[in-house]
């Protein structure tokens, strides 16, 4: 292993991204801060949005596409009675309605969301249709036709609601919009929405109240390293079951091969597509699952 290896940071810093920076900004950013290159985000955050953005270094960057599957938690802020080309309020104007509708009927629409539901994209996304990112189209005034996705609104909680303004905490699966939600709900209503604020308070196991902002990240660096603030990369993977490879088939995880559940400490046999951590003694090496047909592990995911 070279020396620039060994001192490259490897796991999740969970990011508090700020208002005004994209999730590519945050990247460009922490490659400066922790000087290394190898770096990734999990799933972007609005520029406007502020919250929870776990960003990957070295060998956990394999775990970005695993993250952006997981459920989010977002604290957003609902305008009613203003439609946007956006469905935010940095968008262009395009109607203005009187919000006439009761405290009561905007409870009762609202959690009529939670559940499943079919929502259409919004253009104002990084969506791609036919090569071309969804925002792309729309700054160049076009708009193209998009097909709904089935989305999961896990709960919706009022946390303060002062018409014309709504306050909610929504939990939420992959893929889910939280302004088209909030444009939805305001077009239930008759009286048309968009989303004022938005902070996203977590991504799958990784909370706000972990979460440091680029200027914290700096002053830690400085002040006692890095090494504070970085999460292992097993941390993603806390409730799942834990094997520990004997002594002498540790080669096996070494070139990723599959083993058999003697091979480990605890002989334990799992449900097959369950996913298990793996570790050579204290060494977290990968994610696998049990292959019921040849009864054996194989690998998910290593990151060794």
């Amino acid at each position: 292993m070279s020396g620039r290896e060994a001192d490259m940071l490897n796991g999740i810093i969970v990011v508090h991204k700020e208002k005004g920076f994209t999730s590519h900004d945050v990247v460009a950013k922490m490659r400066g801060i922790c000087k290394q290159k190898k770096i990734g985000h999990t799933g972007t955050l609005d520029p406007d949005a502020t919250g929870v953005l776990p960003v990957c270094l070295g060998n956990a960057t394999k775990l970005c596409d695993m993250l952006t599957d997981k459920d989010k938690e977002y604290v957003a802020e609902l305008m009613l009675g203003v439609e946007t080309d956006t469905q935010d309020l940095t968008g262009k104007v395009l109607q203005e309605r009187p919000v006439t509708c009761t405290e009561e009927e905007v409870r009762q629409v609202i959690m009529e969301f939670q559940g499943d539901y079919m929502q259409v994209p919004p253009m104002y996304s990084a969506l791609k249709v036919n090569g071309k990112k969804l925002y792309e189209l729309a700054r160049a005034g076009k708009e193209v036709e998009r097909q709904a996705r089935p989305v999961t609104i896990h709960e919706i909680e009022i946390l303060d609601l002062e018409l014309p303004v709504v306050r909610m905490r929504v939990v939420c699966s992959k893929g889910t919009y939280i302004r088209t939600l909030c444009a939805d709900i305001g077009e239930r209503l008759g009286c048309g929405g968009a989303m004022q604020s938005l902070q996203r308070t977590r991504v799958g196991c990784f909370e706000l109240e972990q979460a440091v902002t680029l200027t914290q990240l700096e002053q830690i660096r400085d002040r006692e390293g890095l090494e504070q603030v970085v999460l292992s990369a097993d941390s993603v993977f806390v409730q799942c079951p834990a094997l520990h490879i004997k002594e002498e088939f540790m080669k096996l995880l070494d070139n990723g091969n599959a083993f058999f559940p003697g091979q480990t400490l605890e002989g334990e046999t799992y449900p097959a597509g369950e996913w298990v951590r793996v570790y050579r003694g204290a060494l977290f090496t990968g994610v696998y699952t049990y292959d019921k047909g040849r009864k054996w592990y194989k690998p998910v995911k290593m990151f060794l």
